[in-house]
This record gives C-alpha cells, sequence and structure tokens, in this order.
C-alpha cells in the first residue's frame, strides 16, 4: 500500500506547490486599473481605505461618506506549451504540445471612507488581493495540473492620522481567507480532486505619505505577510498491483505565504495631470521549502518532508498618467514591467508564469456631484519563457490576460 501512494503523492507535491504562487491581483479599483497600479501615493478616492490609508486624511470631502463597489471581468486566453513533458507514471520524457482551457472570472471589490473626525480619519474595503486558475486538458500537463482554482479574499478597516499638513501615517489591520480547487489524473492508473479552505489568518498594512511640495508628494507602504494554513480533503482512485483500482480518501494541511510586499511612490500635479511612479517589491523569497502533513501515517511517510522551492524576490516599475478633461471626466493611463518569482527549476504546467509587460487605459465620469462612473481595461503580456528542468524541456507561449473594470462611485 505505501507504495502505491508513492505514484499519486509524488503528483500531489506538484500540484500543491502552486497554492504558494497566489497570483498577485494588484488592481482593486477603478484608477488603479486604468494606470497599471501605478495609483498610489496619489490616492485620494474610497480606495485609498486599501491602497494608501495614510492619504484618507487630506480626502476633501471631509464630511462625507465615500464609497466605491466595483467588478472586474478577467479574460485568461489559452497558454500554449511545445516540447517535453515527464511522463510521472513511465518516467520518461514525451512529447507534450498542448494548451490550457480558456478561464473567464467575475472578481467584485469594496471600499468606504468615512467623515472625518479632527485629524483622524477611517475606512474599510473588501478586496481579492490574489487568485489563480490553470486548466489543461492534454495527458501529460493534466496529470499534475488538469485543474487549479485558487481565490483570496481579504476584509480590512483601515485608519488615518494627520501629524501636519505636510505628513500622515496610516494601517490597516487585515482579515484573509483562502479556497482552492485541485483536479489531476493519469486514466487507468490515479485520479485526484482536493479541495480546501483556510481559517481567517490576520495582517496589517503601514503607510505614510508627506506632501514635499503642493505638487509633489511621496508615499511609502508595506503589507504583512500572512500565512495561510490551507485545510485540504482529497478522494479518488490509484491503481495497486493485485488490487487494481483501488479507492482512496486522505486529509491534510499545508502553510502557504501570502507574501509581504513594499511600496514607494511619488506623484506630481502639473496643472491638469498627475504623473506617478511606483516601484513596489514582493517578498517571494520567503518562500524557500514547502511542507506538508497528512493524517494517515502512510500518506505522511512518504509526503512529509522538506521539498526545496527556491523563490525569489520579484520588482514590478509602474508608471501612470491621470488627467482632468473637465469637470466631469478624468482620463488615465498606465504601464509596468512585472517580474517573476519563480526559478526556472521549479516551474510546472500549474503555474507557467514570466516576466511581462502591463498596459492599461480608462477613465472617470462624473453623473452628479456625488457620484462617478468609471471604466478601465488592462491587458498583461508576458514574455514567451522557454523552461528546462527536471519535469520540463519545452517552451510556454501567449501567456496574457485581459481585465475590464466597471465601478460606481458614491458619496453621501
Amino acid at each position: 500500500m505505501k507504495k502505491s501512494y508513492l505514484i499519486i503523492l509524488s503528483t500531489v507535491s506538484i500540484s500543491l506547490s502552486s497554492l504558494a504562487a497566489a497570483y498577485k491581483i494588484p488592481e482593486q479599483s477603478n484608477f488603479s486599473m486604468g494606470t497599471a497600479a501605478a495609483y498610489f501615493s496619489s490616492a485620494n478616492k474610497a480606495d485609498a481605505a486599501y491602497y494608501n490609508p495614510a492619504n484618507m486624511v487630506f480626502i476633501t470631502a471631509k464630511d462625507k461618506v465615500i464609497t466605491e463597489i466595483g467588478t472586474r471581468y478577467i479574460y485568461l486566453p489559452r497558454i500554449t506549451f511545445k516540447g517535453k513533458a515527464l511522463d510521472p507514471v513511465m518516467h520518461t520524457f514525451v512529447i507534450s504540445d498542448a494548451k490550457t482551457k480558456r478561464e473567464y472570472f467575475l472578481v467584485p471589490y469594496f471600499h468606504m471612507v468615512l467623515p472625518s473626525s479632527s485629524n483622524i480619519r477611517f475606512g474599510m474595503y473588501f478586496t481579492t488581493p490574489a487568485g489563480l486558475s490553470k486548466r489543461w486538458s492534454a495527458e501529460i500537463p493534466r496529470s499534475t495540473a488538469e485543474e487549479f482554482t485558487l481565490k483570496v479574499f481579504e476584509l480590512g478597516t483601515s485608519a488615518a492620522l494627520k501629524i501636519s499638513d505636510k505628513f500622515s501615517v496610516g494601517g490597516s489591520v487585515r482579515a484573509v481567507y483562502a479556497t482552492g480547487q485541485i483536479k489531476y489524473r493519469y486514466p487507468g492508473v490515479y485520479r485526484l480532486n482536493m479541495s480546501g479552505d483556510t481559517n481567517y489568518r490576520f495582517g496589517y498594512t503601514l503607510s505614510a505619505t508627506a506632501k514635499i511640495t503642493p505638487s509633489l508628494t511621496v508615499s511609502t507602504l508595506y503589507r504583512s505577510k500572512v500565512n495561510l494554513k490551507v485545510y485540504g480533503d482529497a478522494k479518488g482512485y490509484l491503481y495497486k498491483i493485485g488490487y487494481g483500482l483501488y479507492p482512496i480518501a486522505t486529509q491534510g494541511t499545508v502553510q502557504v505565504p501570502l507574501p509581504a510586499e513594499w511600496r514607494i511612490g511619488a506623484s506630481y500635479k502639473l496643472s491638469s495631470t498627475i504623473f506617478e511612479l511606483t516601484f513596489e517589491r514582493t517578498f517571494w523569497n520567503k518562500y524557500q521549502n514547502l511542507n506538508f502533513n497528512f493524517k494517515d501515517l502512510a500518506v505522511e511517510s512518504t509526503l512529509g518532508k522538506t521539498i526545496p522551492k527556491n523563490w525569489h524576490d520579484s520588482d514590478t516599475i509602474r508608471f501612470g498618467v491621470i488627467h482632468t478633461f473637465n469637470q466631469r471626466f478624468t482620463g488615465m493611463f498606465g504601464i509596468a514591467y512585472d517580474e517573476t518569482p519563480i526559478p526556472e527549476k521549479t516551474l510546472g504546467f500549474e503555474l507557467p508564469d514570466s516576466n511581462g509587460w502591463i498596459f492599461s487605459i480608462g477613465g472617470s465620469y462624473k453623473i452628479t456631484n456625488n457620484s462617478e462612473i468609471g471604466v478601465s481595461y488592462l491587458f498583461f503580456n508576458k514574455i514567451e519563457r522557454n523552461v528546462q528542468n527536471s519535469k520540463i524541456d519545452g517552451r510556454f507561449e501567449d501567456l496574457s490576460a485581459h481585465l475590464i473594470n466597471v465601478s460606481l462611485q458614491y458619496s453621501f
């Protein structure tokens, strides 16, 4: 029995490793989407509660509740793989040209800033800061990644304190929850469907803003790492010599990080135009090893070991432009360059990833003095990547994503 578990649990190690990647979704508002998430030091709307809590005390509508509710439509086109991949049962490399399935999602968010009290202001938000979905239909890729879906939800409360007319500090308390679904199979040998979720885990955000001149603003922010302990159940079957198809069920846990993030940015206002430059570092280097713990002793004896991952920190440079055309319409543009944290030696079918360019455009139209609607579009074009490691020898192409945001901002 122990030997038969080895076949399927080696596959579990590959699939679950992508939980820690937790594909980031930094665009959580209309102005963020329209500026390729460069929007940060100039944040002056309800989304400041999430992007830069320190800025809430500088929002001019001090006696009003300011809200933004919106949703993002995310379209992930097919990713193409051309090359060879390791057959996990035969232990040989075989031709494995394949494509992922197309993915479509609607992802909501909400921001709110309350009226100010003296030099203090509070806010709250609901966002989906990370997520991932990949589905393969070809035989070898689906042996480790027939489906991998991860959803991360965050609810936060924010506060800001004005130290002076030129300097403020802020922060937030974050509650994070995640769910996941994994499927993979090798016909006649194994099939496994896994699902799991976490308890609520807590983190924090700290930010500060300095108004150097009436036109120049500089901000910094630190968002803490949140360790998510995923509890999962798995059902399926595996082939046992002398037994045939053997039904299995097991439970286990794995701890995965939503990584820490540091931002520093500056915005400069020239007449009716704001230019914004933001540097962002995500601390993936904390993800050096993967550890599983299973209740079943037979499972634990084969999988309960340390698997090196050796991820590295990733940097992103973002530049955005916000231009007020008239009293009703504001336009946005953004461009960014984003690094992947995944080294070639650990990249797999569950999360093919590479460095890439981000381009975005958007606008906001004021309907009344208290309400405005926003629409923005973002295109993420990742660079084609050659991969040669112990399980893959080939090239990933057509790595891209399209995002459309629709929002309503209202104050009362």
